[in-house]
């Protein structure tokens, strides 16, 4: 256990640095960690806010049904690969419009590697529909049929499977004179919790910021060229549909680095998948980090999303691979 260890999970799974629990708003902004040697770490100076006027609650409801099938793509022409079978695909089941939802996706591998596997790249089709029917072996089976009448090299990385259901994760903020907190116990009577003072301010009250902030301190980080893990930490994970990634310094050098120069102009480019996505942007010099939450980017939420990292836990390190362009 060091600061790292510690900043890691409170950076995991944040949005702004006022974090809303139901009987108190915790700072995040205020605490300060301290290294005291081998395992030993203080956290000291935390401030709260009064609990919030509105409660963070949740339903889970049924979605309806989906399936996915893989095949690999071999070598030369793997883009020309997934288009043929897409299309023929489709045209076999009927088109595209018949489901709720078609997620096509192609992940190339380079063509001249130095074996087979590392020269194949991947194609996943995911579809859904609240019809169990219609997303089951109807099309697993026909894609797999299509096997001996496709594209050179085809094969999957299974055979044909059965539609899957999934649920959708709801969040809401709900005025709290609506919720009513009871406690059950062991004898099954039940005891109502009097509720703590309230504020009313609303939660996520740290603005969000999209531009460079001044610091006294002689900035440090990566040149052109360089990956931003060779001098920052990160950790990343899911809040529903969005994804949180937290990324720190070790000094305030490091701090000043990160705040003067990784915006939300310039981390869209890292992460091409957030382009077009709102990202929010929020400072915590206390813990020399920067915390950002890309909107919508797992859809709506790890049981209905259908992106390779449902729950954005490697995010945090893809950013930390990438190439500081300037």
């Amino acid at each position: 256990m060091n600061t790292g260890t510690v900043t890691a999970q409170l950076l995991y799974e944040i949005g702004p640095a006022e974090y809303p629990n139901p009987d108190v708003v915790a700072r995040f902004d205020t605490i300060r960690v301290t290294d005291h040697g081998s395992d030993r770490v203080s956290l000291s100076g935390v401030k709260g806010l009064a609990a919030p006027a509105m409660a963070k609650v949740c339903l889970n409801l049924e979605g309806g049904f989906r399936n996915r099938m893989t095949f690999v793509l071999t070598g030369l022409d793997q883009q020309r690969k997934a288009e043929w079978l897409t299309d023929a695909l489709f045209r076999r089941i009927g088109g595209r419009d018949r489901f709720d939802e078609v997620d096509v996706r192609v992940v190339p591998a380079p063509s001249d590697a130095p074996t087979q596997e590392q020269a194949s790249g991947r194609l996943h089709i995911t579809v859904k529909s609240s019809d169990e029917k219609l997303v089951g072996k109807a099309f697993s089976g026909a894609a797999i049929e299509l096997a001996l009448a496709n594209y050179p090299g085809f094969f999957g990385t299974g055979g044909p499977s059965d539609a899957q259901s999934y649920g959708v994760y709801w969040p809401a903020l709900v005025p709290i004179e609506h919720v009513h907190e009871i406690v059950v116990l062991p004898d099954h009577s039940r005891l109502a919790v009097s509720p703590p003072p309230r504020s009313h301010v609303a939660t996520g009250m740290t603005q969000s910021q999209d531009t460079a902030v001044a610091s006294t301190a002689e900035p440090r980080g990566p040149k052109v060229g360089e990956a931003l893990g060779s001098y920052f930490a990160a950790r990343s994970g899911d809040k529903g549909g969005n994804a949180n990634v937290g990324i720190w310094a070790r000094d305030a050098h490091g701090y000043a680095w990160l705040a003067a120069h990784l915006t939300v102009d310039a981390l869209k480019p890292l992460l091409p998948e957030a382009a077009d996505l709102e990202v929010r942007r929020y400072e915590l010099p206390n813990l020399h980090a920067l915390n950002f939450v890309i909107v919508g980017l797992l859809g709506e939420g790890v049981a209905s999303s259908t992106a390779f990292d449902a729950q954005a836990k490697g995010l945090g390190e893809y950013l930390r691979s990438r190439v500081w362009g300037g």
